[in-house]
């Protein structure tokens, strides 16, 4: 597997399951249309680490392992 160990991976998987909330922190790409601080739902992670995520904003971007940032959002921290 290139990239990614398999065991960053598999816990990567476990604290970002599908539905699991999420605020973007940084995205390294200069035309993206998701503003730092946008809200968004884990659809899923792949098998290189990106967290497939449905932004509020209606973007379906992934946030890259290694290149982009969230967090998760905590119950209770939701807006």
């Amino acid at each position: 597997m290139n990239g990614i160990h398999s065991e960053l991976l598999k816990q990567l998987k476990e604290y970002y399951k599908p539905g699991t909330k999420v605020r973007l922190v940084h995205m390294n790409d200069p035309y993206t249309q998701i503003p730092v601080g946008t809200i968004g739902e884990v659809l899923y992670v792949d098998s290189l680490g990106t967290i497939h995520t449905a932004w509020s904003n209606g973007s379906t971007l992934g946030v890259v392992f290694g290149e982009d940032e969230c967090v998760k959002i905590e119950e209770g921290e939701f807006e």
